[in-house]
């Protein structure tokens, strides 16, 4: 019998970074304010997982200016779509 759960990725356990995988695997990017907004977060809780996902190689980050105000936007990568996908991939048969 299969492992059921080893498609699973550790990282994702967590509901926030499943969360923001999920805001940037829909959208081509999303700034720090949307996404705090969104999962009505503090600054640094989400800071403090942004920085796992990053880590991890699954997001990007670009910081910009506005005006006179730091904007940071970040992207999914490569490996993190696929990570994500596979993620969900093992959820969905765990749930068959």
């Amino acid at each position: 019998m299969d492992n059921i759960i080893a498609g699973l990725d550790k990282i994702f356990e967590s509901r926030i970074r499943l969360g923001i995988m999920s805001v940037l695997s829909v959208n081509e990017s999303a700034d720090f304010n949307t996404m705090k907004e969104l999962m009505q977060l503090t600054d640094g809780n989400l800071a403090s997982h942004i920085k796992a996902l990053e880590k991890a190689g699954y997001i990007r980050s670009a910081k910009t200016f506005v005006g006179r105000k730091p904007n940071t936007t970040y992207t999914i990568t490569r490996l993190g779509q696929k990570s994500f996908q596979a993620h969900i991939d093992a959820l969905e048969k765990l749930l068959k």
